[in-house]
């Protein structure tokens, strides 16, 4: 039997805790050196909409993350139920993401715009905050690109995708 230290314990509660806290997934893309990378995330919020800002979390051991930290723009694409196998091949790791897609762009810009998705955001980076071994990246909206706001959302719950509709809604 494996007993758990206070920090372990309390990860371990905290994992739980937010695997049971449904959270809208969105892949956050941006041009490197080497090509396009992107990466799935659960971590995203609307900070403000006039300005509009949007903040999300990254793993700084993500393989993609450092090009995604350096970036000065990137966009965030909110996925939709439609989008669940975009979501699982951006959190796949080694996966050749964007030789899979079968619908992207290069923007003028130099951003990966992925199509298809619930919304497409151009972002430019405002700041990067450390915390523990992620990074919170803090962006502000330059345009809204694409997309599909009126599907259902992808959500993530439990370690799993799921939907959200009108079937759900329990108020008025």
């Amino acid at each position: 039997m494996q007993i758990l230290n206070r920090s372990e314990l309390v990860a371990e509660q905290f994992r739980l805790a937010f695997g049971n806290h449904p959270a809208g997934v969105a892949v956050v893309t941006a041009s490197g050196a080497r090509g396009p990378v992107g990466i799935t995330v659960s971590s995203l919020i609307s900070v403000s909409a006039d300005p509009a800002y949007l903040a999300f979390s990254v793993a700084r051991v993500t393989g993609s993350a450092e090009v995604i930290l350096q970036a000065k723009s990137i966009v965030v694409h909110l996925l939709t139920a439609s989008n669940a196998e975009i979501a699982a091949l951006f959190s796949r790791p080694g996966a050749q993401r964007f030789a899979q897609l079968e619908r992207w762009e290069e923007l003028s810009t130099g951003e990966p715009l992925i199509h298809g998705v619930g919304a497409a955001l151009r972002c430019t980076i405002e700041s990067r905050v450390e915390a523990g071994p992620a990074t919170l990246v803090v962006a502000s909206v330059m345009e809204i690109l694409d997309g599909e706001s009126l599907a259902a959302p992808l959500v993530y719950h439990r370690r799993g995708y799921h939907s959200i509709g009108e079937h759900s809604r329990l108020t008025a």
